[in-house]
């Protein structure tokens, strides 16, 4: 009790001694966890401390001590020794219709991987993986340590929320950078992500940082300055961390909310999937598997990968995992069958609209961030933790980048409910498509960079 008396007093001085510009000791940042954690310190002065973090920023071994600190303030998993060199797990930054994990997770699990991923729910204009899981009737996100394991030596992937015990200090520290307006931080944000995967006691993790007019960073030099510091303090921390760059302006795939993105998903694991979405999968998957030397290299990687979502491997996965996540068997083996009627299982919202194109040309763009932000506003998302979604609210796109279009066709179908969709938000989504000749078409990769560890 002494020496957290003593560290509460000189707290003071360590927010100085930030606030200044200098560099904290190890022992400094061992300190400010503690007392996050174990609630010694005062909520003003912790919210000083990450202000004068965000302005100051810190250097490398700063931001690692910081991880570090984070990662030991509660729980840290084990794996069975034979699972040595297969616990893989990526993390995104964010962005609109990314349902990358649900495809994904599966089709490592497929491939001989070991996938306990801890994931968020949708907080602003970005969706969940957790509230997209919800929306299929039974599924539980929430399993006990001793059910983890289970559900991975099973089926060898699981997508649950974070548990109490896991991280503790993040959860203190995120919930205050969110009013203080010290969310953007770059080493704020390393800690809180890389601090959970390490938790995770992972052997490899792959980081998809998104830029763009949709993304949490719209440019790709800051993207990847975030990129670097995670790679950096990952691979420090033991994990082989390597991280994607990708753009993010139009919505991933054709589909935007929750039970849309579950059946989009589903269409992918069936071999139907849109061609970004494919190139994500393979993509952070190859890199995954090239991480852990289940492939001799990233484009084997991706072939691998790509092997597993036409050969149902992936989807018997998906179905497995559901099962083990609580869904009745009955109703996993109906959305994994090939031709099924999806709303016979999922929730489909009572009102649907299809906006029509006002003018004729090609679709050089569709602004994803306009998009998110009316169905937010119809209730697909959150604006403060703990506030309820509607799952079936969502938008379809009905054409694709550089399809040539006639006026009056229709190009975005709306899923909604109460509140309904207003003539203002009608003129929003309108001005989220743009077309013109198709000789200002901008044909850009979606992978616009790769950094290995």
């Amino acid at each position: 009790m002494a020496q957290h008396e003593q560290s509460a007093a000189s707290f003071p001085e360590h927010i100085r001694k930030k606030r200044n510009g200098e560099q904290l000791s190890a022992g400094e940042i061992r300190d400010f966890v503690q007392g996050v954690k174990d609630k010694t310190i005062q909520e003003s002065q912790i919210g000083a401390m990450l202000m004068a973090i965000w302005l100051q920023g810190m250097v490398a071994e700063e931001t690692l001590a910081l991880t570090k600190e984070m990662m030991m303030s509660g729980e840290v998993m084990s794996w069975p020794a034979e699972w040595e060199g297969l616990v893989v797990d990526k993390h995104s930054t964010g962005g609109v219709g990314d349902k990358i994990s649900l495809v994904l997770a599966p089709a490592l699990a497929a491939c001989g991987c070991k996938v306990p991923m801890i994931s968020g729910r949708g907080l602003a204009h970005t969706g969940g993986t957790l509230d997209k899981l919800e929306s299929i009737p039974g599924f539980n996100v929430y399993q006990s340590v001793q059910q983890l394991h289970g559900i991975l030596e099973e089926v060898g992937c699981c997508i649950v929320g974070q548990t109490d015990n896991l991280v503790p200090a993040d959860k203190v520290m995120y919930a205050l950078r969110d009013v203080t307006s010290t969310v953007d931080s770059l080493p704020l944000i390393t800690g809180s992500i890389i601090s959970k995967k390490g938790a995770e006691s992972l052997n490899a993790l792959v980081l998809d940082v998104k830029f763009g007019n949709a993304a949490l960073y719209k440019d790709l030099g800051s993207a990847k300055s975030l990129a670097q510091s995670m790679v950096t303090v990952g691979n420090s921390l033991g994990i082989r961390t390597g991280a994607v760059l990708s753009r993010m302006n139009c919505p991933i795939g054709r589909c935007v909310g929750n039970t849309l993105e579950v059946m989009e998903s589903l269409e992918c694991l069936k071999g139907r999937g849109p061609d970004d979405i494919l190139e994500l999968v393979t993509s952070l998957g190859g890199l995954l598997l090239w991480m852990v030397g289940r492939a001799g290299s990233l484009e084997e990687g991706k072939k691998v990968i790509s092997t597993t979502l036409q050969n149902g491997a992936a989807l018997e996965k998906f179905q497995n995992m559901m099962i083990g996540q609580g869904v009745t068997s009955q109703i996993a083996a109906s959305l994994c069958s090939t031709n099924t009627d999806y709303y016979s299982i999922l929730r489909r919202a009572h009102y649907q609209t299809e906006l029509e194109t006002q003018g004729h040309g090609t679709v050089l763009d569709i602004d994803g961030m306009v998009i998110a932000q009316v169905l937010h506003r119809l209730g697909a998302g959150r604006s403060k933790a703990g506030d309820p979604v509607n799952h079936s609210v969502g938008a379809e796109l009905l054409v694709s980048l550089g399809q040539k279009v006639a006026k009056g066709q229709p190009w975005l179908r709306v899923h909604y409910e109460t509140p309904a969709l207003s003539a203002e938000q009608r003129l929003s989504l309108q001005g989220a498509l743009t077309l013109g000749p198709a000789d200002q078409l901008l044909t850009q990769p979606l992978v616009a960079e790769i950094i290995l560890p």
